[in-house]
């Protein structure tokens, strides 16, 4: 699982879908800035495969694919909302991740 969410842009995806609720492909394209469409149609299925996403789909014409986050995400949401909480706190202090043996580095001071 852990693998999964580390990977490139899963967590931009998850992200936008549990701040913005439900939305459809081209909407949640432009949300994740920069995403390709192949690479978030991959990313999306093995979401959906591994319970994170779900996926609404309604024979309308055009067909109408909606995808919102599964209640297993709610789980780790909030875990995650956790972690953007250290990292606002940690980038107030000016500080970068692995400057050193324990000595925070400050942004845009020279090594």
């Amino acid at each position: 699982m852990l693998e999964l969410l580390t990977r490139p842009w899963t967590l931009h995806i998850l992200w936008s879908l549990s701040h913005n609720g439900p939305m459809r492909f081209g909407v949640l394209r432009r949300q994740v800035e920069g995403i390709s469409s192949r690479v978030l149609t991959e990313r999306l299925r093995t979401l959906e495969s591994a319970g994170f996403v779900s996926r609404h789909y309604e024979q309308t014409i055009p067909p109408a694919v909606t995808y919102g986050i599964t209640d297993r995400m709610k789980d780790i949401e909030k875990v995650l909302a956790q972690l953007e909480g250290l990292a606002r706190k940690w980038q107030g202090e000016g500080t970068t991740v692995g400057a050193g043996r324990g000595t925070p580095a400050r942004v845009g001071a020279n090594a």
